[in-house]
């Protein structure tokens, strides 16, 4: 079980890179963008098949955030330029990004299992310090009991890499250009009347987040040690379920504070369906349907509080009224009472 934790915690930082783009096409833009479940596996089919070819990992990798950013453009001028539907551009490239990944690869599934990636290059550097021995004592000291983690590089490269992206899409939505893209997404003629180019800002938009997209793929690619052309199948609604649970948790008062929800919703996310998971009558393949539920859970239980809380509050307020009346009726006869002593 602990162990389990563990490795949900492992991938939920990486997959929070790719929720963040999600964050930025969906609440910063209000893009309803489906060219995710694309350029999540473009990033995995790029980094896998240079990595392969021989290719060092962290050239692979930046490359995947390349071909993901220009994905994500391309359907940003499909609405844009062409006029399509948002939800209709989105879909067009991740359909199109299927056969491109297939053409990318050579073929459905290219495995990593004997090739060097940029976790094992960290690895060899983190093997020496004996950082993993100390934090074993510990894990035991605390009683969380054996399987051991194997090494907890991976761990804390991602969280170095996933916080550093976090902190520059904060810098980034606080410059002029960042501030031109949310207020895109709130009031696209209001910009327009500032001479704003909503259009390249769309584009822009949809590049930067589909390329955190990619990344997150290359990573996971790397991570699992293979990519396949079906892996990136509901990967929106895995990333809209990061975002809406730490949003639901953590709140949105600042853009810091909600990207940092997005992150803790991606880690919490993967975390509900390792448990979910490991319930005797629930399978492996019953995975989409616990990421469903999760999904509407997450949208209604907001919703079912608020209106709780509404509840209470007027509860609360009639109370104060009654006691209001009550107070003046008391007022009242006390005074009718003096006047006929009087």
């Amino acid at each position: 079980m602990p162990t389990a934790i563990f490795a949900s915690f492992e991938s939920g930082i990486i997959y929070a890179i790719m929720a963040l783009g999600v964050y930025l096409s969906f609440r910063i833009l209000d893009f309803p963008d489906l060219t995710v479940d694309g350029s999540f596996v473009t990033g995995a089919a790029v980094a896998a098949t240079m990595i392969v070819s021989g290719y060092n990992p962290v050239t692979a990798t930046l490359t995947a955030i390349v071909i993901g950013f220009a994905a994500g453009c391309i359907t940003g001028l499909l609405h844009t330029f062409g006029k399509i539907n948002a939800l209709l551009s989105g879909i067009l490239m991740m359909i199109a990004l299927y056969s491109i990944n297939l053409r990318i690869m050579g073929r459905s599934n290219v495995p990593l299992l004997n090739q060097d990636t940029a976790f094992t290059g960290v690895e060899s550097v983190w093997a020496p310090l004996g950082i993993d021995t100390a934090l074993n004592k510990l894990w035991m000291a605390v009683g969380l009991g054996e399987p051991l983690p194997g090494t907890w590089s991976i761990l804390f490269i991602m969280v170095i890499i996933t916080l550093a992206i976090k902190f520059l899409t904060d810098a980034f939505l606080k410059t002029e250009v960042g501030l031109a893209l949310r207020a895109t997404g709130d009031n696209q003629r209001m910009i327009r009347s500032f001479s704003a180019n909503t259009n390249l800002m769309i584009i822009l938009g949809l590049g930067i987040s589909n390329g955190m997209v990619a990344l997150s793929g290359a990573l996971i690619a790397q991570y699992s040690r293979f990519a396949d052309v079906g892996m990136g199948i509901g990967m929106i609604i895995i990333g809209l379920a990061s975002v809406i649970i730490g949003e639901a948790l953590f709140g949105t008062k600042t853009i810091a504070r909600t990207t940092l929800a997005v992150i803790g919703g991606a880690i919490i996310y993967r975390l509900v369906v390792s448990m979910a998971l490991r319930v005797e009558f629930l399978e492996t393949g019953d995975m989409k349907l616990i990421t469903a539920v999760i999904v509407i859970l997450a949208l209604i239980m907001p919703k079912v509080m608020d209106r709780y809380k509404d509840k209470k509050r007027k509860a609360q307020r009639m109370a104060e009224r009654m006691n209001k009346v009550s107070l003046t009726e008391r007022k009242g006869d006390d005074g009718a009472a003096i006047k006929s002593n009087s």
